[in-house]
C-alpha cells in the first residue's frame, strides 16, 4: 500500500479478537484451533479468509483469533458479523465436544502443563519466542484480547493519534478488565490478564516499556527511541533475527507504520461482540475528540509524562473504576475542570460529550450505559463470584459467559 493510499484518520477500523477453545463439559482448554481452521478450509492452514472477515492461528493451539478482513468502515455492523463468526466456529466445534468461550484469561488453566504451542506454518517465530522467554507461564498462553487498529496516513496523523492514544491508554482498564480469576482464584485484580502481560517480557524490559508507549511523535522518533533499543537487546538473544521486527513491541499501544496504523491492545476480550464493539466505539470516539483537539492542543497532550501516566495504568488494573487520578494537568488535558476524579466519573464526562454521535446505536448506547453503571465485566462476574468461589462456582458463571456469546448478550447477574 502505498503512502497516498492509505487510509486517514478514523477512515476505517481493523478489530481482532481472541478466543479460547474449551471442552463443552469440564471447560478445560482444547488445543485444536489447526483443526477448527482445516474443517473451515478444507485443508491445514494458518488463516481463513470469509469474504469480509478471517480467522486466524495464535501462539498457542486453544486459541482462535476472528478479526476484520481488512478494515471496516464502520464499527456498528461488526457487532453482527462477529456474532455470525463465532456461530460458525463453534458449528465446527461441535464434534470435538468443544465451544469458544470469551473474558480476557482462562480461570483455571494450568499454563505449565497445557500450553501446546503453534506447530505448523511461521513456527519459528514461536519456537523464537519459547526459547526465549519459556512460552509456559499465562503471560504467553492464557492472555485473550479484543485489538483496535487505527489507520494513519501522513506522519503528523501518526503523531496526533498516538499522542491522544497515550492520554486515553490508562482509562481503559476500568471498562474492558475482563480477567478477575486466575488459577482458579480471585486474584485481586481486575484485569489480570494485563499484570501478566506486562510482565511477560522482563527478561529483556524494552519490549514492552512501561506499557503506556513513550512520548515519540513521529516515525523517526520512534525508531529511534523505541525499534532500534529493542533491537539491540534482543540481538544477543536473537542471532538469527527472526524477532527484530514491529511485532516484537509489546506496549499497551503499538505502531505499525508497515500498515499504516496503531494497535490498540489493552482492551480484555469481552463477552460477546456487542459489548466488545460497544467498547472500542467509545474509545474511537473519544479519541476523535482529542485529535480534534475538543478539550486540549495537540502541544499539550505530548506532554504528560509516561510515568505518571503508566501509575494511573498500573492502578487501574486492580482498582478499575474507582482509581483516582489526582493529576489536574492530566484531568484538564480530558476537559476536567477538577482536581481529581475517579476513572469512573472521567468515562461518565466523556461519556456524556461523545453520546450524542450518531455512530452509538441503541443497542450500544445501552451496553454503554451498563458497563459505566454496574462497572467491567470483572466488577459484575465478582458480583456473583465474591473473593472465593469453589472451582464449581467459577466453572458456572463461565458456562454462563459462554452462552452470552453465543448468543450475543451482555452478562448482567
Amino acid at each position: 500500500m502505498t503512502q497516498s493510499s492509505r487510509l486517514g484518520l478514523f477512515e476505517g477500523y481493523g478489530v481482532e479478537m481472541e478466543y479460547m477453545i474449551v471442552d463443552r463439559d469440564t471447560l478445560e482448554v482444547k488445543p485444536i484451533s489447526d483443526e477448527v481452521l482445516k474443517a473451515e478450509a478444507g485443508e491445514l492452514t494458518s488463516d481463513v479468509e470469509r469474504g469480509t472477515m478471517a480467522w486466524s492461528n495464535e501462539l498457542v493451539l486453544h486459541v482462535l483469533e476472528l478479526k476484520t478482513n481488512g478494515p471496516a468502515s464502520t464499527l456498528s455492523t461488526l457487532i453482527e458479523q462477529f456474532h455470525k463468526e463465532v456461530l460458525r466456529v463453534n458449528q465446527l466445534l461441535e464434534p470435538f465436544n468443544a465451544m469458544l468461550l470469551p473474558t480476557g484469561a482462562h480461570p483455571f488453566m494450568d499454563p505449565y502443563k497445557e500450553t501446546k504451542l503453534w506447530p505448523h506454518e511461521a513456527s519459528e517465530i514461536y519456537e523464537a519466542y519459547n526459547r526465549i522467554f519459556n512460552c509456559q507461564g499465562h503471560g504467553w498462553s492464557n492472555l485473550q484480547s479484543t485489538h483496535l487498529n487505527l489507520p494513519f496516513s501522513s506522519d503528523e496523523e501518526f503523531g496526533r493519534l498516538h499522542a491522544a492514544i497515550r492520554l486515553i491508554l490508562p482509562l481503559i482498564p476500568a471498562i474492558s478488565a475482563a480477567s478477575p480469576v486466575l488459577d482458579g482464584k480471585v486474584s485481586g485484580l481486575l484485569d489480570t490478564r494485563l499484570e501478566v502481560y506486562r510482565k511477560n517480557q522482563q527478561k529483556i524490559p524494552l519490549i514492552a516499556g512501561q506499557v503506556v508507549p513513550e512520548a515519540v511523535f513521529s516515525e523517526a522518533v520512534y525508531v529511534a527511541k523505541i525499534f532500534q533499543p529493542m533491537f539491540k537487546a534482543i540481538a544477543p538473544f536473537d542471532p538469527e533475527g527472526d524477532l527484530q521486527e514491529e511485532f516484537l513491541n509489546s506496549r499497551g499501544a503499538i505502531a505499525r507504520f508497515s500498515r499504516g496504523a496503531i494497535e490498540i491492545r489493552i482492551i480484555d476480550n469481552q463477552e460477546c461482540p456487542l459489548a466488545d464493539i460497544s467498547i472500542v466505539t467509545l474509545i474511537s470516539e473519544v479519541l476523535k475528540k482529542l485529535v480534534a483537539q475538543q478539550w486540549s492542543s495537540f502541544e499539550e497532550q505530548q506532554k504528560p509524562d509516561t510515568s505518571m501516566l503508566a501509575s494511573v495504568f498500573l492502578s487501574s488494573l486492580k482498582n478499575g473504576s474507582k482509581t483516582e487520578i489526582q493529576n489536574t494537568e492530566y484531568l484538564r488535558l480530558l476537559g476536567l475542570q477538577q482536581e481529581r476524579a475517579t476513572l469512573k466519573e472521567v468515562w461518565q464526562h466523556l461519556w456524556a460529550v461523545v453520546q450524542k454521535e450518531e455512530v452509538f446505536t441503541p443497542k450500544i448506547t445501552q451496553t454503554i450505559e451498563v458497563i459505566l453503571q454496574e462497572g467491567s465485566l470483572s466488577d459484575r462476574m465478582l458480583k456473583i463470584l465474591g473473593q472465593n468461589p469453589s472451582l464449581e462456582e467459577i466453572k458456572s458463571v463461565y458456562r454462563i459467559l459462554a452462552t452470552c456469546l453465543s448468543e450475543n448478550k451482555l452478562y448482567q447477574p
